[in-house]
């Protein structure tokens, strides 16, 4: 059997597709959970009548 070069780091990770599918479940939600709680923080207090 011939060597094999060690494969890249980023062809690991890309190769991985459990991984994949976790960043990419994680990544949108982290940003967009981030994004509500910005814009909720930035908003006015209601004033009540």
């Amino acid at each position: 059997m011939a060597h094999q070069p060690p494969k890249h780091a980023v062809q690991r990770l890309l190769d991985n597709p459990w991984l994949l599918l976790a960043l990419g479940i994680l990544i949108p939600f982290l940003s967009y959970s981030l994004w509500g709680w910005i814009a909720i923080a930035s908003m006015e207090p209601a004033r009540l009548p």
